[in-house]
């Protein structure tokens, strides 16, 4: 009586199988929709985001006090030449404008 050494067949497949799968999973987690890749481009885009909101903010703050300064409790009268000679075109009589 001789043995084989040989592992059955079945076995071989079932470690293929296991083996493939494991690749795949792994494969998943690292590059899938919800894997480490996605999460560190996801998270630099949330950074990204902050700092132009941050600067939006920022923005809105700045017109909301140029709003404050032009309306008809609080008029800055600086302002409203600004505002009178960058829109208007006008000057003082005693001015001269070169071009």
């Amino acid at each position: 009586m001789t043995r084989s050494n040989r592992p059955p067949l079945g076995a071989i497949a079932f470690f293929a199988a296991a083996f493939a799968l494991s690749a795949y999973f792994t494969f998943a987690a690292v590059q899938g929709d919800f894997g480490l890749f996605r999460r560190v481009e996801i998270q630099a885009e949330a950074e990204e985001l902050q700092l132009d909101l941050g600067r939006l903010q920022s923005q809105a703050a700045e017109m909301e006090n140029l709003t404050r300064r032009l309306s008809d409790d609080y008029l800055d009268l600086d302002l409203l030449d600004e505002q009178a000679r960058s829109v208007l075109g006008l000057v003082r009589a005693d001015e001269i404008v070169i071009r």
